[in-house]
């Protein structure tokens, strides 16, 4: 009898270890769901184009030339007017409005009246492009803080009414980019347009043309 005992002294032991393996199992997988219930849904990372030297990113960090590309980017297709820039003109900016703060959208949808009213727009074709020569460099972008940075586009600026060229403009834009990840469903870059910076912008000179001699605020 006192062996049979032993026996099921030792399987009561037996069961209460296993009761203890599950409960830990259990507090274990609690916690994998919690963790993985708090992991975001979507994660953006800004990899830069140069990888030959490598690379060490945070999640949240934005290299310089992704922020170039895409001021550039959103610019020229806010500029692009293809055949009348009294539609394509608002159809601009609202293809691209996740792209912009709200205070530089109003601003453009002022302007946008402000052209209209003034026949400005009326059958006016534009686009932008980048000067050859006048392309990402380190110095075209200014870091103003962790979330903000001013970058600097040499743009011709080409416009024509009715087929007729009526300018040809090469000029330095001073766009202000800061971070804004409201809504990565329609804005994954997590990056919008907040204007000019500095003076805004201005022609640049046959001299600046000729050999880039730097950007005002630049480097």
């Amino acid at each position: 009898m006192r062996r049979y005992r032993y026996e099921i002294d030792n399987v009561r032991a037996h069961l209460r270890s296993l009761w203890a393996v599950i409960a830990i199992q259990v507090l274990v997988i609690a916690a994998l769901w919690f963790g993985w219930s708090r992991a975001p849904e979507r994660l953006t990372v800004h990899i830069p184009p140069d990888l030959r030297s490598g690379a060490t990113l945070a999640v949240d960090e934005v290299s310089p030339p992704n922020v170039y590309a895409f001021a550039f980017y959103i610019f020229q297709q806010l500029n692009r007017w293809p055949e009348d820039g009294a539609t394509d003109y608002g159809r601009a900016i609202f293809r691209v409005s996740p792209y912009l703060t709200p205070r530089y959208r109003a601003d453009l949808i002022a302007e946008l009246e402000q052209k209209g009213r003034q026949g400005e727009l009326a059958y006016r074709v534009r686009g932008v492009q980048e000067i050859p020569g006048h392309g990402y460099e380190e110095r075209r972008v200014d870091l103003l803080n962790e979330d903000a940075w001013i970058v600097w586009l040499d743009l011709d600026l080409l416009e024509s009414v009715k087929g007729m060229t009526v300018k040809r403009t090469a000029i330095r834009y001073p766009l202000r980019v800061v971070r804004y990840a409201v809504d990565l469903e329609t804005n994954p870059w997590g990056l919008a347009l907040d204007g000019f910076g500095a003076e805004g912008p201005r022609r640049l000179t046959d001299a600046e043309l000729d050999d880039d001699g730097g950007t005002d605020g630049g480097a």
